[in-house]
């Protein structure tokens, strides 16, 4: 079995086509006012932390890197490196990249890396860029053995990762409406996606799929964008700041906080990273559960200035 694969690095590939896209939806929304909107300070956050994203892969990408190729020296499969074999991999690893999706908004300890890229109350190209500089300590890269156990090459795997956030990058947009019926059903788009980032009780922890949206029709958690509701984009307690180092990391000083509070057992500082966020001891604050079933019933919220942490 070789060890040694290589692909190129499609994602280096597209910042270009990534640059440019930015560029046209800019125009387009200034020349036709619609499609959304940017702010300067914003859209630079977003670029600042796509950058960021970039450093910690470069300085810590060795971790997950050595990770995999230590499964790859132990499993007794290779199922090469046929195209067949490539789109296998891609619908696969999009199926993984759907549940990892899921527990970062399941799970506190998960969402604390994911939540920057929902903190922007803004909903453009840019928007796509806002990526995590921590997601190396999420330990999320565990989801992806099986696959490598199973036979693909490690470098196949993130390869195919890489064309998963390459497709994700245009669905960040309020410049497409819907596309047609057969696509919307099959393939994860910008109406979707856009329900996705939605703060709206309705629209929470919904449409998790990175390129397939079947995987979310399957799994129970698809929710249609409505023509009655406009999407309200953010976290449901806005951050009111465009710093990003608060950005990347104000989630895991509040899990330190909430996990350090005096008089705690210790299975109520373990809930604290690992409930979903919002889950308190006392029951004070309210997870996303709590928020939709209020609004599903029509009940005032009882958490007055209570809400989901970081969220």
């Amino acid at each position: 079995m070789s060890a040694d694969m290589s692909y190129p690095d499609v994602v280096s590939w597209a910042v270009p086509v990534f640059i440019a896209l930015i560029l046209i939806e800019l125009v387009w929304i200034v020349t036709q006012r619609r499609g959304g909107r940017y702010e300067t300070r914003d859209a630079l956050t977003s670029l600042v932390m796509g950058a960021g994203n970039v450093a910690s892969g470069i300085v810590l990408g060795f971790v997950a890197y050595g990770f995999f190729m230590a499964l790859w020296a132990i499993t007794p499969l290779d199922l090469g490196t046929s195209v067949w074999v490539v789109a296998l991999c891609f619908v696969l690893d999009d199926l993984r990249y759907y549940w990892v999706h899921r527990f970062g908004h399941r799970i506190r300890w998960v969402w604390a890396s994911h939540v920057n890229h929902h903190s922007s109350q803004h909903y453009n190209l840019t928007t796509a860029l806002r990526q995590t500089w921590t997601g190396t300590f999420t330990f999320m890269m565990v989801v992806r053995a099986p696959l490598i156990l199973l036979g693909f090459h490690p470098a196949m795997v993130l390869f195919c990762g890489g064309l998963n956030l390459i497709y994700q990058f245009w669905i960040h947009t309020e410049a497409i409406g819907r596309l047609p019926r057969w696509f919307e059903a099959v393939m994860n788009t910008p109406s979707h996606h856009r329900v996705h980032h939605g703060r709206n009780p309705r629209y929470l922890d919904a449409n998790y799929a990175g390129v397939f949206i079947v995987w979310d029709r399957l799994f129970g958690t698809f929710v249609p964008e409505c023509d009655d509701e406009r999407v309200d984009y953010g976290l449901v307690r806005n951050l009111g700041t465009f710093n990003p180092i608060r950005v990347a990391f104000h989630e895991w000083v509040a899990i330190f906080r909430d996990v350090t509070q005096p008089g705690l057992t210790a299975r109520q500082r373990l809930m604290y990273a690992v409930a979903p966020p919002g889950w308190s001891h006392d029951g004070s604050r309210e997870t996303s559960d709590m928020i939709k079933a209020r609004h599903a019933t029509g009940t005032p919220n009882s958490h007055a200035g209570a809400g989901i942490p970081g969220e």
